[in-house]
């Protein structure tokens, strides 16, 4: 074709033909007929390899480098970028993740790969359980990193009201710490039996156990860590009729409640973390609890307040709220209309 394309340039040039009428009438771009004519001079027309030749294009040698970097350590790296940086850890080739991963494809070598989890199910809730204030407290710690002798900080939250029920200041993380915000919580919720309050004096080593027809008091949500699931903390929620829920490892979302309320008090009280001495800390985070249950409105439960909906008010201060814009919407359609110039 090109052959054919260059002699008909030829004669057109022959009978007096421009070069610029000759690609125009052709259609093609004149510095392709150019090189055309260069290439045939030098009996070089065929086509070439496509892509070229970089500069940068890998050499045989460091080909050879990455499969035998694969041989060696794929079986330990298991991923073309732990084996990329393999070989300039131990100073054989030099190349990015990308190069080893082609060089690999086109050898028709496969890495391993480290295994995926399973896909892991939320266990249900218990089905004596009921979407009612004090029924669900999910509980977590979190960590106020510069009050040194009580950066270990508890909270509890009741997941329907979003009451923000206790907290607890402490210099360790162990099931002493969880007994005590428990039994805190409790008796603020007036919870605190004197039947729980005498199993709780006369425990002995024995893990208490509930009736098959007795409803434990509350479901307590929290993930897996060690003093959650520790045998001390086991016998104090048996004895205080408080049974465990616990979320999936990884899984911080399975107890959404307390992570979002330690986000809103760290994020909305920045000077909570450079606070250094326990006591200071423990009077402000009780007083941060205060304006956060009986203030600020919060959002999940339709703008009112934890007291409100844990103590049975929201519903009606939601509908009042909705007869409020119902009535401000007719009363503004009114004036207008009565307001309205004549034509």
């Amino acid at each position: 074709m090109k052959q054919t394309l260059l002699g008909l340039v030829d004669d057109a040039t022959q009978a007096g033909w421009s070069t610029t009428r000759i690609c125009a009438t052709l259609q093609i771009d004149r510095g392709r007929l150019y090189r055309w004519q260069q290439r045939r001079d030098g009996n070089n027309l065929d086509d070439r390899s496509p892509g070229g030749n970089p500069i940068h294009g890998l050499l045989d040698w460091e080909q050879d480098a990455i499969v035998a970097l694969f041989n060696e350590w794929g079986p330990v790296d298991l991923s073309h970028r732990k084996l990329a940086h393999r070989g300039s850890y131990t100073s054989v080739v030099f190349v990015s993740p990308s190069i080893v991963d082609r060089v690999l494809a086109r050898n028709g070598l496969t890495l391993k790969g480290a295994p995926r989890p399973g896909r892991s199910e939320k266990t249900p809730w218990p089905e004596w359980c009921e979407w009612r204030p004090n029924q669900l407290w999910c509980w977590d710690m979190s960590q106020f990193e510069k009050c040194v002798g009580g950066k270990y900080v508890y909270g509890i939250v009741d997941l329907v009201s979003r009451k923000w029920i206790a907290t607890t200041v402490n210099p360790e993380a162990t099931s002493t710490q969880v007994k005590i915000i428990f039994t805190n919580a409790l008796d603020a919720e007036g919870l605190l039996t004197g039947q729980i309050r005498e199993r709780l004096a006369n425990l002995d080593e024995t893990i208490p156990e509930l009736d098959d027809d007795q409803i434990p008091l509350v479901l307590a949500v929290s993930d897996n860590g060690t003093e959650m699931k520790s045998r001390e903390t086991r016998k104090f929620m048996a004895a205080c009729s408080i049974a465990q829920h616990f979320g999936r490892r990884s899984t911080p979302t399975d107890q959404a409640w307390i992570e979002t309320l330690w986000g809103h008090v760290k994020a909305e009280n920045p000077h909570l973390m450079n606070i250094t001495e326990p006591a200071v800390l423990a009077a402000e985070l009780e007083r941060i609890r205060i304006h956060y249950n009986t203030v600020r409105l919060h959002e999940a439960i339709g703008y009112v307040t934890p007291n409100d909906e844990h103590e049975g008010r929201a519903d009606a201060i939601r509908a009042a709220r909705q007869a409020g814009l119902t009535k401000a919407d007719q009363a503004r359609r009114a004036w207008h209309r009565a307001h309205q110039s004549q034509p």
